[in-house]
């Protein structure tokens, strides 16, 4: 009886298997949805739906480096575990919120740190982390999804995340074409916020907004006292 009611989960899984859209670069292999595409900006791989309103809904950037002095998982869980502050691209400054903090998970026998943190990399956005080392390669995914679609995107998410296998071949570092891996000397997640297309929502307090708030209170303040002058001017003309 058991059998009978696990058999029809069993084939629905090796059919979601066997048809899902599967990106795969030098060192990388996952499971994205079938209207998402990836592509290479300089050393970091950006991977978007190809809808236009869904594009700037969620977003999973990938990037990889050379193992260096700073990729260890404990540095990365230290990393992880604490606020991260950015610059924005309109000159402001982000901190974010943990979310939840650094758990290692094995996912296709490999080990992986994994956190989640909002407004981490861009304004108004969840950012779930996952990171490993493997031999002398090191490899960070980014899964952001804008505050009211991360439940949308969330079992999106979790496939391809659970779908993780690091692919990179020995001969990896003696064809650099095969990358582009960036170099050892690089810091955790270098490279992510930039490659952080700028269509991406932006509803939060914009560069200037206070200064324009302040001249249009400044302008109606102006024309109160106008009126009031008018108005006691013609008060005194009656008297």
């Amino acid at each position: 009886m058991m059998l009978r009611l696990f058999a029809p989960l069993a084939v629905i899984l090796l059919s979601f298997s066997a048809n899902a859209k599967v990106f795969r670069n030098a060192y990388i292999s996952f499971e994205l949805p079938e209207t998402w595409k990836c592509n290479l900006e300089q050393t970091e791989w950006v991977c978007r739906s190809q809808q236009t309103k869904e594009s700037k809904e969620a977003i999973i950037i990938l990037t990889a480096k050379e193992v260096g002095p700073t990729d260890t998982f404990p540095l990365y869980q230290t990393h992880l575990d604490s606020p991260i502050s950015i610059m924005t691209k309109g000159g402001g400054s982000l901190t974010s919120k943990v979310v939840y903090k650094s758990k290692k998970e094995t996912i296709n026998n490999q080990i992986w740190i994994d956190a989640l943190h909002m407004n981490s990399e861009v304004a108004n956005y969840f950012t779930r982390y996952v990171a490993t080392i493997k031999d002398k390669i090191a490899i960070l995914v980014t899964f952001s999804a804008h505050k009211q679609y991360y439940t949308k995107y969330s079992s999106d998410f979790f496939k391809a995340v659970m779908s993780l296998q690091v692919i990179a071949s020995k001969n990896l570092f003696t064809k650099p074409e095969l990358g582009p891996l960036r170099p050892g000397s690089g810091t955790f997640g270098e490279g992510i916020q930039s490659a952080m297309p700028a269509d991406m929502y932006q509803d939060g307090p914009k560069s200037g907004s206070s200064n324009k708030g302040l001249l249009l209170f400044g302008a109606l303040l102006l024309a109160a006292l106008g009126a009031f002058i008018f108005i006691r001017a013609k008060k005194n003309k009656r008297k």
